[in-house]
């Protein structure tokens, strides 16, 4: 597949996603190809989130962004589906509540962050406010545009407590996601996914992918960093994002902890109870 380093935006680069070929795929040919790997990810993925649990000093924050049809929810089901849902949710990101527009914009992103030993997938996440906010100009530029400083503060102050912070935008092409409606629209399970807006937002294509690559430009840090993953094909999405999170987690050091017990009194007791 490659090194990380192709995906991940460094601090200060200027994104340009016209550069970045959506249908990339790596050395695999297929998704044939890729399922060994993807299960042995998966795999690791389990054993990894269950030492970050038990460990109970860290957490794990991934925020996932996508225009509609980019695969938030494949990447949910196919790559953190394999987590033990014990210690992992998800929070979605739709319109503001009552409540919530009514506090600061980051309010909601706060509440829902993970605590110790939690993995937290956002659906969506607070860069919404310098995405769909920016390009449907539902608060002055002024506004948005002091956004990103808030949002770097935010992501350095989850970080310095010990959150492991990694995003993720899905990278489609504006003819695979025609293509997607499309599926949804033939298959009647999928229906209730469709909606007239979703294809009112096509003409703002050109609006968003400015947006993304300022949000992507601004916001990928050292603690947090931002990675563009190509998302035409469904399995390398998934592997792609599967293997980064891994190799992050890997990074950590997760430990098991000492056992609170007196083990050696425990086994003690236990062959003096079994004679």
């Amino acid at each position: 597949m490659g090194h990380l380093g192709q995906f991940k935006i460094e601090p200060g680069a200027r994104v340009k996603l016209a550069q970045v070929d959506p249908a990339f795929k790596g050395h695999h040919e297929s998704h044939e190809d890729a399922v060994a790997e993807i299960e042995r990810y998966r795999k690791r993925l389990w054993e990894l989130q269950e030492l970050l649990f038990v460990e109970r000093r860290r957490s794990l924050l991934i925020c996932l962004q996508a225009m509609d049809t980019g695969g938030k929810d494949g990447v949910i089901n196919h790559v953190l589906g394999a987590m033990n849902p014990q210690g992992c949710r998800v929070a979605h990101f739709r319109q503001p509540s009552a409540e919530e527009a009514s506090h600061d914009f980051l309010w909601r992103a706060h509440r829902v962050a993970p605590a110790r030993g939690e993995v937290v997938i956002f659906n969506r996440s607070h860069y919404e406010d310098v995405l769909i906010v920016r390009v449907h100009e539902l608060v002055p530029k002024e506004v948005w545009s002091a956004r990103y400083e808030r949002i770097n503060e935010f992501e350095r102050a989850l970080a310095d407590s010990g959150t492991q912070i990694l995003k993720f935008y899905l990278h489609i092409s504006s003819e695979e996601q025609l293509s997607r409606f499309k599926d949804r629209l033939d298959d009647p399970t999928k229906h209730w996914k469709i909606s007239e807006a979703d294809y009112a937002e096509r003409k703002l294509w050109a609006q968003y992918m400015a947006a993304y690559e300022e949000a992507l430009s601004r916001c990928s840090t050292a603690h947090a960093p931002w990675f563009v993953i190509p998302g035409n094909h469904k399995w390398f999405r998934n592997l792609a994002v599967a293997r980064i999170v891994v190799e992050h987690l890997e990074g950590l050091g997760l430990k098991y902890p000492k056992p609170a017990a007196d083990l050696a009194r425990i086994r003690r007791e236990y062959h003096a109870a079994s004679k």
